[in-house]
């Protein structure tokens, strides 16, 4: 169903009507030309143009261009991908998907592919406006049923981009029946170390501030769990963590963000697998009418992670990670000595790609060891609770 008001063009994706006049942007645009066409082969530049061109609709779009092109990188960058946990999602009834944050690109990206491939309607996409370093950029999101999250806005002006986003939402999932992802928190949990940010949630509840237990009810909120068996960014998040230790007002430049998503697209990623967890009404529904705004938020928030907790994959190299971390031998029975072998040989492979000034390759490794064993570490915490 396609949006009826004009009170979200500032943030909504792309309308069909508005399809064929942004491709043809796109087309032009010498820009996108150098980034897409190494991912459009078999197609020369001049087939894929065409083939962009007859795109009249959002879905036409993802159709006919995203999904082949993801299907490719797929092929190329994992060993596998799969769904768990369909049985926990309503297929006639939309919600709102909120998972931990692994690629700035590929994580909506992947869940869409796995629901094309289940003829389940694609979901529109949380992207923050921080990413859009370049027109072109927002233009192709939008474009790729994605809506925009504004970052960049001062304190006072916090409280009303942050209701219009909530108005947004609750929109989109009540009255156009349109599934919508965003992630846990804003920007990637460097360490895996997943948690959801109550500042989120009590986004989602300005629509309807009076009643923040119904507002939440409403979205019909599922947590969903990513693991990727590789990360190839795993790297990167470490040098930014020496640089920031080192220089506490360190921030990425955009030329940081590219080669993250760069690597994120063209990395290695191993096994990635999606699992679905429980909605969340339940928990909310069992709080007492007495209970208030904040408590409903950190118990809401509580949900969502131990949902996403209880449902992460798990490889060898997070048991290894999580014994190392820990100095332990707790999951020695889940690897083989090859298995922690590989395991330290891939760390130091990944820590020589790093340069910087007064490189600690002790620090740097701690930091990749804590990235592939805090998932296993939060999982422990969880099995003592009922899910």
């Amino acid at each position: 169903m396609e949006i009826t008001t004009n009170r979200f063009d500032d943030i909504r994706p792309l309308l069909d009507s508005e399809v064929p006049e942004t491709i043809s942007h796109l087309i032009s645009n010498d820009y996108f030309r150098r980034t897409a066409e190494p991912f459009v082969k078999p197609y020369t530049w001049e087939e894929f143009s065409v083939l962009m061109g007859g795109c009249k609709s959002k879905d036409d779009f993802q159709h006919y261009i995203i999904y082949p092109v993801m299907k490719r990188l797929i092929e190329k960058t994992t060993k596998e991908m799969c769904g768990f946990g369909w049985e926990k999602i309503s297929t006639d009834r939309s919600c709102m998907f909120i998972s931990n944050h692994r690629d700035i690109v590929l994580d909506a990206a992947f869940l869409n592919i796995l629901f094309f491939d289940k003829s389940i309607p694609t979901t529109e996409i949380a992207i923050g406006d921080n990413l859009l370093i370049y027109p072109w950029i927002e233009e192709l999101v939008r474009l790729n049923k994605s809506f925009i999250v504004k970052r960049g806005v001062n304190v006072r002006q916090m409280l009303e981009v942050s209701k219009h986003l909530s108005d947004y939402i609750h929109y989109t999932i009540r009255e156009r029946n349109q599934s919508v992802w965003i992630a846990q928190r804003e920007g990637r949990a460097k360490d895996s170390n997943d948690k959801t940010q109550t500042s989120l949630l009590k986004m989602l509840t300005l629509h309807d501030s009076a009643n923040p237990s119904d507002a939440l009810k409403k979205l019909n909120i599922v947590p969903l769990s990513i693991t990727y068996e590789f990360d190839p960014c795993d790297y990167l998040k470490a040098k930014e963590y020496q640089l920031k230790r080192d220089n506490p007002g360190h921030r990425k430049s955009k030329a940081d963000d590219i080669e993250n998503m760069i690597a994120g697209i063209m990395g290695y990623k191993g096994r990635v697998h999606f699992r679905f967890g429980n909605n969340i009404n339940r928990f909310i529904s069992n709080l007492s009418r007495g209970t208030g705004r904040n408590e409903l938020l950190n118990i809401a928030a509580s949900a969502i992670d131990d949902e996403i907790y209880r449902n992460y994959s798990f490889f060898p190299f997070n048991y290894v990670a999580y014994d190392l971390m820990t100095d332990t031998g707790t999951f020695a029975t889940e690897y083989s000595d090859e298995d922690r072998s590989r395991f330290e040989s891939y760390l130091q492979g990944q820590i020589n790609k790093i340069d910087i000034p007064g490189k600690d390759e002790y620090y740097l490794r701690e930091k990749m060891i804590e990235m592939y064993g805090n998932t296993v570490k939060n999982n422990l915490e969880t099995r003592h609770i009922e899910p």
